[in-house]
């Protein structure tokens, strides 16, 4: 960490399909002093908003660039078609690339899957947003493949969308300024990845007091030991053996045989 000052607040940034309620309902409930303000960013945008300042950490897409951010990849999406209700992949559960080959494939300029090579008839003109996007295929102009979460993010009731197989796929991260690494968002980078308030990896004050059940076993586990020393278990032989480690008086009272 670089910094361990309390900041009067917590900016997070996010990029659409990302819904981060989940995370903020926690930061809410384990720092209810510093309140966390969320910023909603474009995925162009995100990486320029972390790194100027306007957000202390953020939920962005990868690729992220690593020689002055860090991140920690948190999930991948499917990626889908978006088609009009009446379109024929409709009918199906699911498709490829391939089934697309006849369709105008729209390509938005914030696009996030990173085609190599994209499927169908390429488009005259290429829509400035995914938004736009899902407008012209809502007007029949051509299909759209997008990561779920922005197909139910721009849902409209003539379209719907299937998964496609065989798409590149979006993956999500929580990124920050490497150099900016603060207490703060250390606290956020715990929430994300599942640590408990009293995780070892946490802001724990070194004066926290030890576990008192781990000294009230010590001194039992000890004097344990010496009130029950026994010179059976010593030999290794067991009293019901018969054996020379044995005593006679192991075997009174017991019956000689089963009637």
């Amino acid at each position: 960490m670089t910094g361990s000052e309390a900041s009067p607040s917590f900016r997070l940034a996010y990029v659409p399909g990302v819904t981060p309620a989940k995370w903020v309902r926690i930061w809410n409930e384990r720092l209810p002093d510093v309140p966390l303000t969320l910023v909603a960013v474009s995925a162009a945008e995100a990486f320029d908003v972390l790194r100027s300042g306007g957000a202390d950490a953020g939920f962005v897409r990868l690729p992220v660039d690593r020689s002055d951010l860090s991140a920690i990849p948190l999930y991948t999406e499917t990626s889908v078609v978006v088609v009009p209700q009446d379109h024929v992949v409709a009918a199906v559960d699911e498709v490829s690339t391939d089934d697309l080959a006849d369709d105008i494939v729209l390509h938005p300029l914030d696009d996030t899957l990173g085609w190599e090579r994209l499927p169908g008839q390429p488009a005259i003109e290429r829509p400035a947003t995914t938004e736009d996007g899902v407008e012209l295929v809502a007007a029949g102009i051509g299909v759209l493949v997008v990561p779920q979460s922005l197909a139910r993010l721009h849902h409209r009731k003539d379209l719907t969308y299937r998964p496609v197989t065989d798409a590149p796929e979006s993956r999500v991260a929580l990124s920050w300024p490497e150099e900016k690494t603060t207490d703060l968002v250390e606290d956020f980078i715990g929430i994300v990845r599942g640590r408990t308030v009293n995780s070892t990896r946490g802001r724990t004050p070194a004066s926290a007091p030890a576990d008192p059940k781990t000294k009230a076993k010590r001194p039992e586990a000890s004097g344990g030991a010496r009130r029950k020393p026994t010179t059976g278990k010593a030999t290794g032989k067991s009293s019901r053996s018969g054996g020379s480690g044995g005593t006679k008086g192991g075997k009174r009272g017991k019956p000689r045989g089963r009637s």
